[in-house]
């Protein structure tokens, strides 16, 4: 009982706070992800250690991305997005208050370079997203060829992004139930599509319309997203008064 009602009163404070900045939070537990990688990239807590994956869904835009940077909260701009989320999931930690929160973004690198945390696993044990891979593939196509798999969201598609990992080291969850996440396609040939669209077609957006989706991003999001790093700046400019000197550090960066 006093598993269960931290447990929930955790999940509905996250939810509170980042949902209306149009994030989404899915709880799992390590032992979940870790169970289905190499040793390498496991997360070192205990198999039932309490973490949630946090989803950026098409409205994060609008909702958390804009006032951001209308407030000019800029520390050391390297990505704006990355800074935004980063500055939201900081002001989450700080609410919490007491509970000890480590927070692991989607693009943290280890020593080796290799990611820190695989977001796209992590969404997937979750139940937030179907990760699809060319292991679910009967009929593999590709021969030789790299194929790097894609997460499709049942609400988004593929209009939506993970954000980070949130893990709770003090808070064990045994009794935690696995929710598989929705499996959207319905045939080895729509596997198929999806991942010949995301490994080879992905500037034209079409992977993200693999499935019938209630939101995408809005055609500024889109012209955001498309444009290179070092050009957005003036994009940054018509959304909102940016002309803040260390804003130009956006132009060298990536």
């Amino acid at each position: 009982m006093v598993e269960s009602t931290v447990f929930q009163h955790l999940e509905t404070t996250l939810q509170e706070f980042l949902m209306p900045l149009g994030f989404e939070v899915w709880p799992f537990k390590v032992g979940w992800y870790n169970a289905v990688l190499h040793s390498t990239f496991y997360l070192p807590y205990p198999e039932d250690t309490l973490a949630f994956i946090v989803l950026s869904a098409p409205q994060m835009f609008e909702k958390a991305f804009k006032p951001f940077l209308q407030k000019k909260l800029f520390k050391n701009v390297k990505d704006p997005i990355d800074e935004c989320v980063s500055h939201y999931f900081t002001v989450l930690k700080q609410n919490l208050k007491d509970l000890n929160v480590d927070i692991i973004y989607d693009h943290e690198l280890q020593p080796n370079r290799k990611p820190k945390v695989l977001v796209q696993t992590a969404a997937h044990v979750a139940g937030a997203a179907y990760y699809y891979q060319r292991k679910d593939v009967k009929n593999d196509p590709w021969g030789e060829k790299k194929i790097y798999g894609v997460c499709i969201h049942p609400r988004y598609g593929g209009w939506f992004a993970m954000r980070g990992v949130l893990i709770f080291p003090d808070i064990l969850v045994p009794s935690l139930q696995q929710k598989d996440p929705v499996d959207c396609l319905s045939s080895d040939n729509k596997i198929i599509q999806v991942l010949e669209n995301f490994n080879f077609h992905w500037q034209d957006w079409t992977y993200r319309d693999i499935i019938d989706v209630e939101e995408r991003y809005s055609e500024e999001q889109k012209k955001y997203f498309s444009t290179p790093p070092k050009e957005r700046l003036p994009l940054l400019e018509q959304m909102v008064d940016l002309r803040v000197p260390f804003l130009l550090k956006i132009m060298t960066s990536k």
